[in-house]
């Protein structure tokens, strides 16, 4: 066995192993699944990755924090050089490549030989309505996948890849759905699925649509960011010559690959230089309070926290101690469903626009197969469920549906 399947996601990555019945490697001590966190750890000299980079980042070691890179994938920064906090400075690209290597360095280990050979998962679109820029995503992604020693790369579509996990536990023929619904990227594929269908390696005619749109969990997060936390910090506040406060400050530190711009010497004087802007005084000190002690990521996590809590039932409170001894916000259900409506609107069109793209209507689709960590979401999954009155609703896991199918697909090309 040389070859593995990797999902490497938005928000977490996972490698698939074949064997008897394909499983996931361990890839960071027992757990399968490896947070996509890559950080320069500049007081200890050392790089860390998934828990242990997000962890040693909480804990207050000097350096930098890089999450969500999968999400630079096609764009103009992807090229582009960021300081790692030591003076040095590496291209966004090369990061993925020190992710993926890790990875494999991970898998390896628990699948006890080397691996030369993968399929990779990509979205449906790693662009939205940009074919060269999502042509270019691929083809930077397949490139840090050669620098780290895979001679033989394909790709598979990740919501193709979760209908090959829904397939084999099938025992007649369907017309589903699939709603993969990850940390990035909401992507729909219609396709035919049936014990009768599975044994064939191209499955061209099989898939009657694709489609998706780049929003999903971290535009969530980020949501959750802004109408919460980030007016605590001033956010939408008016200045007192009766316009809104500068905004894009705030949206930067809600968006994972943006944080670390807001801590440039220029930004931080610049900040500093709009204080006479606000109208509450406090909303500024807190804003600088944020940015002097670097906290961007971790209000993030916390708003990505506050997500997760809510949508698993009740609701919670978001503990900004330390942004300001005792400040604390309640967050509930309510807030995040209405924080979320132009989100989950687009990725429920999305779906629907998919059965229009196959000619099917709606009424034929048997299930929808839920993957990807966002449809834990119910709002979000009950919007899309609701355009397809007749089909089963079926949940796989969310973190390890699309990694079990690429390695189906792997078996099936490999072997």
């Amino acid at each position: 066995m040389t070859y593995c399947a990797i999902d490497f996601g938005t928000s977490n990555s996972a490698v698939a192993l074949p064997g008897t019945a394909v499983r996931l490697a361990n890839v960071e001590g027992t757990f399968a699944t490896l947070p996509t966190a890559v950080f320069f750890n500049v007081d200890e000299g050392r790089r860390e990755f998934g828990r242990a980079a997000v962890q040693a980042y909480i804990d207050g070691y000097d350096g930098r924090l890089m999450r969500s890179m999968k999400s630079i994938l096609g764009s103009s920064l992807a090229e582009q050089t960021t300081d790692i906090g030591d003076g040095s400075a590496i291209r966004f690209v090369d990061v993925i490549t020190l992710f993926l290597q890790h990875l494999k360095q991970q898998a390896e280990t628990s699948a006890q030989c080397s691996l030369t050979r993968t399929v990779l998962g990509r979205p449906v679109f790693f662009v939205d309505d940009d074919e060269h820029a999502d042509r270019m995503a691929q083809n930077q992604l397949q490139a840090a996948a050669h620098a780290v020693g895979f001679s033989e790369i394909h790709f598979q579509y990740e919501p193709i890849a979760a209908a090959f996990d829904y397939e084999s536990r099938l025992q007649d023929e369907r017309l589903v759905l699939v709603a993969d619904i990850g940390g990035g990227t909401s992507d729909f594929s219609l396709v035919r699925v049936g014990p009768q269908r599975a044994a064939k390696l191209e499955r061209k005619d099989d898939v009657l649509a694709h489609h998706g749109v780049h929003v999903a969990g971290t535009d969530f997060d980020k949501r959750v960011e802004l109408t919460s936390i980030m007016r605590e910090l001033g956010y939408q506040s008016i200045a007192p010559e009766g316009r809104e406060v500068p905004s894009r400050v705030y949206f930067d530190l809600s968006t994972w690959h943006l944080i670390n711009s807001v801590y440039s010497p220029r930004r931080f004087g610049e900040f500093k230089l709009i204080k006479h802007l606000y109208t509450d005084p406090q909303h500024h000190a807190r804003l600088m309070r944020v940015i002097e002690r670097r906290l961007g990521h971790v209000l993030m996590g916390q708003a990505e926290q506050a997500k997760i809590a809510v949508a698993a039932g009740g609701d919670t409170v978001i503990d900004l101690e330390q942004v300001e001894e005792a400040l604390r916000l309640a967050f509930s259900e309510q807030q995040l469903i209405e924080a979320g409506q132009e989100e989950k609107s687009r990725i429920a069109q999305a779906a629907r626009e998919t059965a229009l793209m196959a000619g099917v209507s709606p009424d034929q689709v048997a299930a929808i197969y839920f993957t990807g960590g966002t449809t834990g979401l119910k709002f979000l999954s009950d919007a899309i469920a609701g355009a397809f009155p007749a089909a089963e609703p079926v949940f796989g896991d969310p973190l390890a549906s699309v990694a079990k199918g690429l390695g189906i697909h792997a078996q099936r090309l490999f072997t």
